[in-house]
């Protein structure tokens, strides 16, 4: 049979275990950074989609001033 403890009294299983359970945590805070970055950019998109939106509706507004305007003056 073969000797897997080491001197303090670990065996090469836990090991391999313990190292496996870091890895899957720092996956883990990876993942979850990464979720957080993403909210953090989908609200900065939808702050812009907001503003291009009151823009594009300010231009439609001015634009039919303008046609307002122009047909007034044809008139005169």
């Amino acid at each position: 049979m073969m000797n897997t403890m080491e001197p303090h009294g670990h065996g090469m299983v836990a090991d391999i275990l313990t190292l496996e359970v870091a890895n899957a945590r720092q996956r883990i805070d990876r993942t979850e950074l990464a979720i957080q970055r993403t909210e953090e950019m989908l609200a900065e998109n939808i702050a812009l989609r907001s503003r291009i939106q009151t823009a594009q509706r300010r231009l439609v507004e001015a634009a039919e001033r303008l046609v307002k305007i122009s047909s007034a003056t044809a008139l005169l």
